[in-house]
């Protein structure tokens, strides 16, 4: 028996979100190998629904796109300030 694992992310940035989804569905697009599907979608925010076979892939998974999220977030952030 071959269990699921599956967890879905939701971002909401204000503003920053169409700018936080080009940038992590980018690296999504270029990362075919990893071993937790991902699927980036964007409406009203961000959702990003990931699953795999072994627990661990999906909790490196989810670290690594939080982390992305986050990154995306402060480099636009930082970026509009410094252009004030």
């Amino acid at each position: 028996m071959t269990l699921k694992f599956s967890a879905e992310i939701t971002v909401d940035a204000g503003e920053s979100t169409a700018s936080i989804f080009d940038s992590i569905s980018a690296d999504n697009r270029f990362y075919p190998e990893n071993p937790a599907k991902t699927r980036i979608l964007y409406n009203d925010g961000i959702q990003i629904l990931m699953i795999s076979d072994q627990i661990q892939h999906l909790r490196a998974n989810i670290n690594s796109m939080l982390r992305l999220v986050q990154a995306s977030h402060d480099a636009i952030t930082t970026t509009s300030v410094h252009q004030v």
